[in-house]
Order: C-alpha cells, then sequence, then structure tokens
C-alpha cells in the first residue's frame, strides 16, 4: 500500500497516464478478487466496508424493485400497492438489522425475522416457511460476528434457487415473463450473505454458496479499514446508493481508493493461502474454551460444533461485562462484550437475546478472538488471570449466585 501511494497516485477514473496506471491496479485487485469468490470481475464492487456494502445489497435492490414496479404500474394495469418482502434473521449485524428496519418504518417493505435455534443457528426449513408470493430478498449472515455460529448459507441458496426454477417454470405455462415485478408472484427472490466473518475459515465459492449478493470488509482479514466488497451476481438490479460520478459500474460514485483497494485484494489472497492453519487456531480455541469453563457457573454461546475456528462467546453469571473487559484490559488482554459496532451500550446482545441468554448471563458475556499470531502462552495468560477477574466482581455484585 505504501508503495502504491507513491508510485500510483492517480485518480484512476482520470484518461491521462497517471490515472490509467492507477486503473491497473485497481483493475488487477478486481480480478484477483474474483478469482476467490469464482466470479466475474464485473460482479465485484468496491465499498467502504461491510455496512456499506450490505446498506447497497439490501437498499439496492429493495429500492430497485418498488422503481420498477412504479415504473411498470405507470404503464401498465399493475398492482400499485405492491410492497415488497424481506426475510432476515434476529442476529444480523446491525448493518443488515437496522437497514431493514429503516426500510420498514418507512413503509417501503414488509419484513420476516426468523429466530434461531438456541445453538444459534438458523434452520434453513424456517426460511422455505417465511417466504411470501411478495418476497423478494432474503439476507442471512454467513458466520455470526458475535457468538461465532456458521450458519447453513449452501442449504438456504440451494432452496432458494430451487424456489426460483420452480417460478419459472410456472410461468412459462402460464406466458408470464420471468421479470415482470409487478405481478408479486413472478418476481425472484435474491439471496445476500453478510460474509464479513467468513475469510481464512470458509468457502467463499459464489456458485457453491448459490448465493447473488456476498459482503466482506477487508480488516476482518488483515487487510486495511475503511475497504469492502460487494459481490454482484449478473443479472441483479441494484438502485444506487451513493450518487456521484459512474464509478464501480454506475453503483458506488466516489474517487477510488487505489492503495486500500490493493491492500485488501493482497489481504484476501493472503488469508486464502492460510486455511492450513485453521486446525491450529482451532486447538488453541478449544484449549481456551476448557480452561475457562473450568471457572464456576460460566458457559459457552452458541453451537460448540457449527462455530467459528477462532470465537469464544463465554458468559460468567452475576459477572458484569463491562468490568471484566476493563480488568483484562489492565492485564494486557483484548476483549470485547458482544459485537465490537456494540460494546459501548448498556443493553443486553440482541444475539444473546435471541437464542434465549437470561439477562443475569448475558451482562457477565465477553467475546475473545484468536488469530494467526495467537500463541499457547497468550491463551494460558488468560485462563490464568480470569478466574481471580470472576470472583472479584462477584464479590462487588449486588446479585448473589
Amino acid at each position: 500500500m505504501d508503495e502504491i501511494n507513491s508510485r500510483f497516485f492517480g485518480n484512476a477514473s482520470s484518461i491521462h497516464s497517471f490515472g490509467q496506471s492507477a486503473r491497473e491496479v485497481v483493475d488487477q485487485a478486481r480480478s484477483d478478487i474474483a478469482k476467490v469468490l469464482n466470479s466475474k470481475p464485473s460482479e465485484i464492487i468496491f465499498t467502504s466496508g461491510g455496512s456499506e456494502s450490505d446498506n447497497l445489497a439490501i437498499k439496492g435492490v429493495a429500492e430497485g424493485i418498488l422503481k420498477q414496479v412504479q415504473s411498470l404500474s405507470s404503464t401498465r394495469s399493475g398492482d400499485d400497492n405492491f410492497k415488497p418482502h424481506i426475510i432476515t434473521s434476529e442476529i444480523e449485524h446491525h448493518a443488515v438489522l437496522n437497514t431493514v428496519k429503516e426500510l420498514e418504518k418507512e413503509r417501503k417493505i414488509e419484513a420476516t425475522y426468523i429466530a434461531p435455534g438456541k445453538n444459534g443457528v438458523i434452520k434453513a426449513e424456517d426460511v422455505e416457511r417465511a417466504i411470501k408470493p411478495n418476497t423478494i430478498l432474503v439476507s442471512i449472515m454467513y458466520v455470526n460476528n458475535e457468538i461465532g455460529t456458521v450458519q447453513p448459507i449452501r442449504e438456504i441458496g440451494k432452496l432458494i434457487e430451487k424456489i426460483n426454477l420452480q417460478k419459472q417454470e410456472k410461468n412459462k405455462k402460464t406466458h408470464t415473463s420471468y421479470s415482470v415485478l409487478y405481478a408479486p408472484n413472478s418476481s425472484r427472490i435474491f439471496f445476500h450473505t453478510d460474509a464479513v466473518q467468513a475469510p481464512e475459515y470458509f468457502d467463499l465459492n459464489v456458485d457453491y454458496l448459490h448465493v447473488d449478493l456476498l459482503s466482506l470488509s477487508a480488516h476482518k482479514f488483515y487487510g486495511p479499514k475503511g475497504v469492502g466488497i460487494l459481490y454482484k451476481r449478473d443479472g441483479v438490479k441494484l438502485k444506487h446508493q451513493i450518487i456521484g460520478g459512474s464509478q464501480e459500474y454506475k453503483l458506488r460514485a466516489g474517487t477510488e481508493n487505489v492503495a486500500g483497494i490493493a491492500g485488501m485484494a493482497a489481504a484476501l489472497r493472503q488469508v486464502e493461502s492460510r486455511k492450513s492453519k485453521v486446525e491450529s487456531i482451532s486447538n488453541l480455541r478449544d484449549r481456551l474454551m476448557t480452561g475457562l469453563l473450568k471457572i464456576s457457573e460460566s458457559r459457552i454461546n452458541g453451537s460448540i460444533e457449527k462455530r467459528l475456528s477462532n470465537n469464544v462467546n463465554i458468559s460468567f453469571k452475576n459477572a458484569e461485562g463491562e468490568s471484566i473487559l476493563m480488568m483484562l484490559d489492565q492485564a494486557g488482554i483484548a476483549a470485547s462484550s458482544g459485537s465490537a459496532c456494540t460494546s459501548g451500550s448498556l443493553e443486553p446482545s440482541h444475539v444473546l437475546t435471541a437464542i434465549g441468554v437470561k439477562p443475569e448471563w448475558s451482562h457477565g458475556s465477553i467475546r475473545l478472538t484468536l488469530g494467526k499470531d495467537t500463541t499457547e502462552e497468550e491463551i494460558d495468560k488468560v485462563i490464568e488471570v480470569m478466574p481471580g477477574i470472576i470472583k472479584k466482581l462477584r464479590k462487588m455484585s449486588p446479585l448473589k449466585n
């Protein structure tokens, strides 16, 4: 990135040689990322990160379809009252949940929020049961950012693909155009996954996953902050959310962050080549969980089997989470309470609430995540200092065990 900032400082949208040199860097990065996702380079949209990618996917689909419905309704006898339906889950990142809720509040859509099991995993059959004639989009995260549970994305993707094919066959028999969006029964269901937590650990092949839209954020796989990806399958129509120039196939205006994009591509290439280290990280995670569960009245949140290899989300009954974090920080250990995006909130985690964790447990939850440089010594240090911290906080707690 330092080299690119010093050598390729031109605007990648300019036609002069400095700009075209920068354009080559962006194009190469797009090509490299497309290879990892098994997509076309033209299906890769660069954004500022996972939150923007989620917004562009969800708002882009919903508002794009509403725009087409309004256009068709003005020229044909369509359904003027058509309201798109979006399916998501109760444990999504706030970039998805709050986007869907905002569209609901604006009365642009109706929404269904799928509840997970107590293990934090969404069932594909629950998604199927939630589908309505006016369903246009399903958005289910690949891996939960708080408790690390892995969702059956491939299974859900194949299910939606099957339903779409059935609709297509039905429309052929009735001589109805598959793309007639003003007729709710004819509309295709698109499938989006927030895959921000998945790189390095899980398959990102979009055809294997059967997804139409996929969000990534560079800083989650050792890339720079402030840059991300939205994969958009050919044929998916989106309404742009940032207005300006015609960058990113007219879907995301703004001068390209050339160094950030190149850094993201380099990071993604590296984590893909490091997948052989996943087992060793899993072993360290298991060592950490085993050690911490020796503390009385502790529990792991979410499935153990269907879990991200580097995630430990653990609750200590009647010990306040924020205080645990502060005392860990004093010991040189960085942890978070719930997700990093909401760790400043005193509200219980919406994810833990969704899987039925009671307040006396959820308020004492922390998240510890491991990385490529985590050592056994670091794991052992956490196991060593945690019992004293919990004991001290429980003595201070007004609640009794």
